[in-house]
Order: C-alpha cells, then sequence, then structure tokens
C-alpha cells in the first residue's frame, strides 16, 4: 500500500515533536540542574533511560547488530552529547546553535552518498535558510568564537547527521520497535559515556529532589520519549526530512526562554523564527515524495520500499 501526502506530512508533524522538546533542554538544564556538570547530564540522559527502555522491551540486539547498535550509540548519543556540551561552555549559546544548525546541510551531502538521496539546489537553499533563521534568533552582536568550541560544534553537528542518516540506512531489524532501538542507541551511548564523566568530572554531585526531578524529565521524556519519537519518523521518511526538523529545536529554545524564564524576544528575533520555519517547511517540500511503498509483512511490520509516484 502507499502512505499517501498527508500521512507523510503526519508522521513528519508527530516526528517534529521531538526537537520541539529538546529545546527545552537549556532551561532545564539551567533552572534544575546542577552547574558545570555537563558529561553527568549527558550519562543521565542517556544510560538511565536506555537501561529502561531495555528493561521494558526485552529485547536485546543480535549479530551484526550489536556493533551497529554501538556505532548508532556513538554518533547520535555517546560523541553527540560531549561535543553539544563542548561547543556550548566554550562558545556563546548562539553560535553554538547556529553551528548545530548546520546539521541539515551536512545531512544532505552524508544522504546522497549513503542512500542515493538526490541533491538540488532547493534542498541547499532551504539549508541555508534555516540556519539564517536560526542565526537571527540566537546570536548577539558581543558573540566571539574560539576555535576548539567551533571545531566541536561543526563535529557535534556532523555526528548528528551521520547518525541519522545511518539510523535511516540500516533501519531495524524485524519485530524490532522504535522503543527497543532507541533503548540499544542510549544504553551504548550511556556505557561510552560512563568512564569518560568519571575521568573528567570525577565522582557525581550531591543532588537534590530538584536536580532528580530535572534528570527524570530530560531521560524521560527529553530522551527516552524524543528518540524513540524521532527514530521512528527515520523509519517512515527520508532522512533530509527529518533532519530539517532539528531547525525547530533553537526555536523551541527561545519561545520557553521567553515564556518560562521571562526572557525578552526581539523583533529581528521574531523574524528569525519567522524564517527558520519557512527553511524547515521548504526543505519538506524539497524532499518529500508523493507517496512512499509500504509492504506489510505477516507479522505486521511495515517495510518501507522505493518511493512510488502519483498523479498530482
Amino acid at each position: 500500500m502507499n502512505i499517501s501526502r498527508t500521512g507523510y506530512a503526519g508522521t513528519l508533524a508527530l516526528t517534529g515533536l521531538a526537537p520541539l522538546v529538546w529545546g527545552s533542554t537549556y532551561a532545564i538544564t539551567t533552572e534544575f540542574l546542577p552547574a558545570d556538570r555537563p558529561l553527568f547530564t549527558a550519562l543521565m540522559r542517556a544510560l538511565p533511560a536506555g537501561l529502561l527502555l531495555l528493561a521494558v522491551t526485552r529485547k536485546l540486539p543480535q549479530r551484526e547488530w550489536i556493533w551497529k547498535a554501538g556505532a548508532l550509540g556513538v554518533l547520535n548519543i555517546g560523541a553527540f552529547f560531549p561535543l553539544l556540551f563542548l561547543a556550548a561552555y566554550r562558545l556563546p549559546g548562539g553560535v553554538a546553535a547556529v553551528l548545530g544548525a548546520a546539521a541539515p546541510l551536512i545531512a544532505l551531502g552524508l544522504a546522497t552518498v549513503a542512500l542515493n538521496e538526490k541533491i538540488n539546489a532547493r534542498k541547499i537553499a532551504a539549508a541555508v535558510i534555516g540556519m539564517a533563521g536560526v542565526a537571527l534568533v540566537v546570536l548577539r552582536a558581543s558573540a566571539a568564537l574560539d576555535t576548539v568550541g567551533v571545531i566541536a560544534g561543526l563535529l557535534g553537528a556532523t555526528s548528528m547527521a551521520a547518525g541519522t542518516v545511518m539510523t535511516k540506512r540500516w533501519g531495524r531489524p524485524e519485530g524490532v520497535g522504535p522503543l527497543a532501538l532507541t533503548g540499544w542507541q542510549l544504553t551504548a551511548g550511556g556505557i561510552m559515556l560512563l568512564p569518560l564523566a568519571l575521568l573528567v568530572e570525577g565522582m557525581p554531585p550531591a543532588l537534590t529532589l530538584t536536580n532528580v526531578g530535572g534528570y527524570l524529565f530530560l531521560g524521560l521524556i527529553g530522551t527516552a520519549a524524543a528518540y524513540a519519537i524521532w527514530f521512528r519518523g527515520l523509519a517512515k521518511v527520508n532522512a533530509t526530512s527529518v533532519s530539517f526538523l532539528g531547525l525547530l529545536s533553537p526555536v523551541s529554545a527561545a519561545v520557553i526562554g521567553w515564556a518560562a524564564l521571562g526572557q525578552a524576544l526581539a523583533p529581528l528575533q521574531l523574524l528569525g523564527m519567522a524564517i527558520a520555519l519557512g527553511g524547515t517547511l521548504l526543505g519538506q517540500l524539497a524532499t518529500a515524495p508523493k507517496a512512499i511503498a509500504v509492504t506489510v509483512t505477516n507479522d505486521g511490520a511495515a517495510q518501507h520500499g522505493s518511493n512510488v509516484k502519483t498523479a498530482a
């Protein structure tokens, strides 16, 4: 059967909830979590949530999926989280966010090689427009550059883009749902982060009830649920379409900062939000097929085939 354009749009809308939730990370971190413990925070986001999903799904990777789950866990979690925090600590938040917004542009190049997705001028324009919009939302005139921070930001964006593309390329084993796949990756990434956090930051800090509540939100909602939604979307739509949705995260962060933290929004920032949203929408229009062929197997799992053109 075919997924209609309406169904495709619905899947994208649901997947877009993930970066909208990720936009709350800054507010949760600054208001609820211990200061100056980025690696411990990354560890607490990943490992407990991963172990919980393993316990719930009761599925472990088999055969070649042992190393595939490990590789995806490193790209999407284990490497991405530390690079993200390193960029955030060494750069003004606006600069770090703009570097992160380069992920759709990087994903375009990677998807061309790994997924044979065609690149065109409209996709590139959408990525550049999205980055420009994010820049208007988050950049300040006083923003300064740091070489290590810039490299970390670009490597973090590359890691996230590569994880998105390879998750799409490898798909999921038959009978394995997005919750299990998410659990594998979070656990693998968390295991990588555990020695790194202990080596760099030492023993965990004493936690208050406020800290525990913040970690529960980040782990359950901002990580386990959000990544499961993200990977579910990747199984159904183009990798480049999903990568453009990441532009919603800094827009969400700005709105949450205004609504929850009393941060002002200047007219230029509002213009930037509109431009970023326009880039996201253009990215979907440039990448979405008219329909997608889906074969339903005997066990009910949907296997996605090649794009099918239908009459407009």
